[in-house]
């Protein structure tokens, strides 16, 4: 099954004016259900606006976008989310600081549903979540009322993670979600990841400027280039692939 087609995409920022920039040309793309693809691409090579497009924060200039068998190209953001869901670079962009953990959670629970805040005073619901925390490993368990405001970067990012994942989103878009946290967190955010995301045998798209977690992570690797897919490859021959090649590939 096909979850994501991207058709013929085109994108210009600023067209007809001396600061022209075609940024997506032509770009063709499909994800089947269960694939895990690691984009990767220099500064400027498109793949923030490839996302950015498929969540819809831009609209294409042409092309088409069909997301779960729906066309989505000329929708908006809370249509499309009814079958996805969306993890930031920063961590504060994913959660409502001023709420608790807990009303986070539900929040994020109720994106398919309409549910009171006090729903979770019930006791059956708490433990519930504090179960759903604790695969964390963060212990954010024992932080059930607490503002995200005071949690840490990696913590924030982690339930960020989790409430993305909550509505089992048909595809979930992970933009750069490591890139702000310090080398130690990055890496059990994306152990964190990797476990949800074969847990939950998600759909997913990760950006990442590491190569090092695009060659360990996912069945696919996707890489931008000047507006272009430059290489797509998938099972044994991304495995084969190495850092060397890839710095080629970016020559």
């Amino acid at each position: 099954m096909k979850v994501l087609q991207v058709k013929h995409l085109q994108k210009v920022f600023f067209p007809g004016t001396d600061n022209e920039r075609h940024v997506l040309k032509n770009i063709n793309l499909e994800v089947d259900e269960g694939d895990f693809i690691s984009v990767i691409g220099n500064n400027g090579a498109g793949k923030s606006t490839l996302l950015n497009t498929i969540a819809g924060t831009l609209h294409a200039d042409a092309g088409e976008i069909d997301l779960a068998s729906h066309n989505v190209s000329k929708k908006s953001i809370a249509y499309r989310s009814r079958w996805m869901s969306r993890v930031f670079q920063d961590p504060k962009m994913g959660t409502a600081g001023d709420l608790t953990v807990m009303q986070n959670l539900v929040l994020a629970q109720s994106h398919t549903n309409t549910i009171n805040l006090k729903w979770y005073q019930r006791k059956g619901d708490v433990e519930e979540y504090q179960e759903l925390l604790k695969t964390l490993n963060m212990g954010l368990e024992n932080f059930m009322d607490t503002q995200v405001k005071y949690l840490s970067g990696g913590q924030r990012q982690a339930l960020s993670l989790l409430m993305a994942t909550l509505s089992k989103p048909k595809l979930l878009l992970l933009d750069e979600h490591t890139a702000a946290l310090d080398p130690k967190t990055s890496q059990e955010v994306m152990k964190i990841t990797n476990e949800m995301v074969q847990k939950e045998h998600l759909t997913t798209m990760m950006i990442t400027h590491k190569m090092s977690d695009a060659l360990k992570y996912g069945n696919r690797l996707v890489m931008v280039q000047d507006g272009q897919i430059k290489l797509d490859v998938k099972g044994d021959k991304k495995d084969s692939l190495d850092t060397a090649q890839l710095l080629q590939a970016f020559e």
